[in-house]
């Protein structure tokens, strides 16, 4: 008998009663869910109209080349600037940071040129020189404003005309402007050898206060550096590493293919084979490590502090302490496999059965293997209108210009300004050293004062479209696999083009349903997003509430977000089966699994537990034969690899590529288990396996799991 401190069934709701007409997914149903329907279609159709708006607007140009301060484009064909695509600032000095220089905001006149300076010289010195010899203006022309032939002009009216720079350092080009080229020699900082140039102004200034002036700048030319060595690693590599990938689907898919015939002895294999692979890296790890420690003339000793960060990953390889947090590591994932297979060992014998009969569903049903492709071709045209607004967004407008100046009290700072009548104003008599320089790209009407809107618009659309994508794939799945499960002889009741049926279905009846539950988890997404942004924006305050109050309320909302994701994957799977609307689906599935809350907390996450293990197994051996190949410990075809700067970036690429395709089998396979189970839980409530209502599950699961419900009810009396 019942205790009677347990929970009734109708606290949870009545189970199904029995219905001999019902023989799986329901057939002759409605359409669900209008309202968000025609809301959503609304919203789609606004979208298309903004991505017009925003083509009408915007212009990528802007994006891609570099402005000059009148607003004219660097590089681009058809224009005076075709062959000039580098942007000189004529004194980098007054330039604050390189956030400053990228976003065009320095109180400098800019240009556009054919290239960098490469030598220190001043519009003082060409003067002198000039009388001499002409070579000297030649080259300095080239870095002033077009048209100007006049070298005798005196430097104060250069200056106030914005004619030429009074000086020129040598650089080189990044993000197609002009930066000094900075050397360290024997570590002392130097531009073209010189530790100190001539401003033009009759002063003497190291190359620190260049330094200063483009704080980062070296850095962002060693991340540049980084950037074209990743390329090259690419372009060198690209064709092993899609060799890598086509070997992992191949593997995913003999893997599934296998299981429905071994599938308890490949999970096994996958358990001990991780724990091998594991033991074997925890193995190596501690060789590696007790090897530098004792070897008296290795690196072994230095602390991973003590270096810092390092573009090279080799030098970390070359250090103790890295060997030894990797092994610690290790061994702590060991341990844990290990304790979660001790206690739960009965359960993955259950998990086996469940995965036996999924399995067996998909060799029924071969085509739902190949349905991620149509999900990820819908995901990558979500993503790329969603790139291409928020660009075409952010382009949006006509040149503004704004008053920079040097000093801090100007009254006319920031203050938009003409460029053509800015000479015949006085702003240059008040705030001596003011230009009149571009600043951004905007306009005064409706729609430019709301480009911010417009853009969050677009991020939320873009998280409901994507999230309805990958709803259309669960519950076109589950439809799937429901019309095998509720198939009382398999497989000749299965229907024909199941996968093609359950799609129509969801689209023509469900597309309401669909909408409904992707808004819910798009709006908590987007919650999480803004919380994000303050969260950065708050990183810098000494308001320790604040910062308290955002980390509780990432974690609610992060939270909340996974536990929609469930709630949404079980009720599309009851509106594929039932065609119902949405919050009914949505209470239907959460009492059932209330009614199977052991089962859920159980069964489902130990089938989980065991698909990861699956998806690490497969990534894990693709990742570690590319390791044997990128780094040439293969014998027979070391001439065959490509000469690599970082043997790291094909390396993590196949790695994790690996994983993605891994994942997009190994989720239909999970999605075929949800469902699987869910039907079960119906199954077991509506029947009970007599001549009038027989049990539509197979004999083989039926067994299992029977047999541990009997097993409880025996604990429970």
């Amino acid at each position: 008998m019942a205790r009677k401190t347990d929970i009734p069934p109708s606290y949870y709701g009545e189970p199904r009663k029995f219905d001999p007409s019902f023989r799986g997914p329901i057939h002759n149903r409605g359409c669900t869910d209008v309202l968000c329907c025609v809301i959503f279609v609304i919203v789609i159709l606004g979208y298309i109209a903004l991505g017009t708006v925003a083509w009408i607007h915007g212009d990528p140009r802007k994006v891609v080349y570099p402005t000059d301060s009148h607003g004219q484009f660097c590089g681009q064909q058809g224009t005076p600037n075709t062959n000039k695509a580098i942007l000189l600032y004529f004194n980098i000095l007054q330039c604050a940071n390189p956030a400053v220089l990228i976003n065009l905001q320095c109180p400098t006149t800019q240009l556009c040129v054919s290239k960098c300076p490469d030598r220190f010289a001043t519009y003082l010195d060409m003067q002198y020189n000039y009388r001499y010899n002409n070579s000297y203006w030649e080259y300095y022309r080239q870095f002033c404003k077009p048209g100007f032939d006049n070298p005798r002009k005196s430097v104060a009216h250069v200056l106030r005309d914005e004619d030429c720079p009074s000086m020129i350092v040598p650089s080189r080009p990044f993000l197609q402007r002009c930066f000094p080229d900075f050397i360290t020699r024997n570590g002392t900082l130097t531009v073209a050898n010189k530790t100190d140039f001539k401003d033009g102004l009759g002063k003497t200034r190291s190359v620190i206060d260049l330094r200063d002036a483009a704080n980062g700048i070296t850095s962002l030319l060693d991340a540049k550096e980084v950037g074209m060595k990743i390329f090259e690693d690419y372009a060198s590599s690209w064709y092993w590493i899609l060799i890598g990938l086509v070997i992992t689907m191949v593997v995913s898919l003999a893997f599934i293919l296998l299981l429905r015939f071994t599938a308890g002895v490949l999970l096994w294999l996958i358990i001990f084979g991780v724990i091998a692979v594991v033991g074997y890296g925890i193995w190596h790890c501690y060789w590696e490590f007790s090897t530098l420690r004792g070897n008296p003339h290795s690196d072994g000793d230095v602390a991973i502090s003590d270096i810092g960060f390092q573009t090279d990953f080799r030098v970390y390889l070359q250090l103790s302490q890295t060997w030894l947090i990797l092994m610690i590591s290790l061994s702590v994932i060991e341990a844990v496999i290990i304790v979660i297979l001790i206690f739960l060992r009965r359960r993955v014998c259950i998990a086996i059965a469940l995965l036996k009969e999924g399995s067996r569903a998909i060799g029924y049903i071969m085509s739902t293997l190949f349905y991620p492709i149509i999900t990820f071709v819908l995901l990558s045209i979500c993503i790329a209108y969603w790139a291409v607004v928020a660009v075409f967004l952010a382009s949006s407008g006509d040149a503004v210009y704004k008053v920079m100046s040097t000093q801090d009290k100007c009254m006319y700072a920031n203050l938009t300004c003409d460029p053509e009548t800015f000479s015949q104003t006085n702003v240059t008599t008040v705030c001596p050293g003011s230009q009149c320089t571009f600043a951004f790209y905007g306009g005064e009407s409706l729609y430019h004062h709301y480009i911010f809107v417009l853009q969050l618009c677009n991020l939320l659309v873009f998280l409901w479209l994507v999230n309805f994508t990958i709803a259309l794939g669960q519950c076109t799945l589950a439809g799937a696999f429901a019309s095998y499960y509720w198939a009382l002889k398999k497989p000749q009741d299965i229907p024909s083009c199941p996968l093609f049926s359950s799609f129509s279905r969801a689209v023509r009846y469900h597309t309401g349903s669909l909408a409904f539950g992707s808004l819910i988890l798009a709006l908590v997404q987007m919650f999480r997003i803004v919380l994000e942004y303050l969260d950065h924006k708050l990183k810098g305050a000494h308001n320790a509430f604040a910062r308290f109050l955002i980390c509780c309320l990432k974690c609610c909302f992060w939270c909340l977000e996974h536990f929609i994701k469930f709630m949404n994957r079980n009720a599309y799977i009851m509106i594929a089966i039932y065609g119902k609307s949405f919050c009914t689906s949505a209470k239907d599935a959460f009492f059932l699994l209330m009614r199977n809350v052991v089962r859920v907390a159980v069964l489902d996450k130990v089938t989980d537990f065991l698909l990861l293990l699956g998806k690490v197994l497969i990534s894990g051996s693709v990742g570690v034969l590319a390791f044997f190949f990128f780094t040439r410990k293969i014998p027979f075809i070391q001439e065959e690899v490509p000469s690599l700067n970082y043997y790291w970036v094909p390396l993590l690429t196949v790695i994790f590529g690996s994983y993605l395709i891994a994942h997009g089998f190994f989720n239909v396979y999970a999605m075929c288990v949800d469902t699987l189970f869910l039907c079960f839980c119906e199954d077991l409530e509506r029947n009970d396996g007599s001549p009038l209502k027989p049990f539509y599950m197979s004999p083989q699961l039926h067994r299992i799991l029977r047999r541990e419900q009997g097993s409880k009810l025996y604990a429970a009396s």
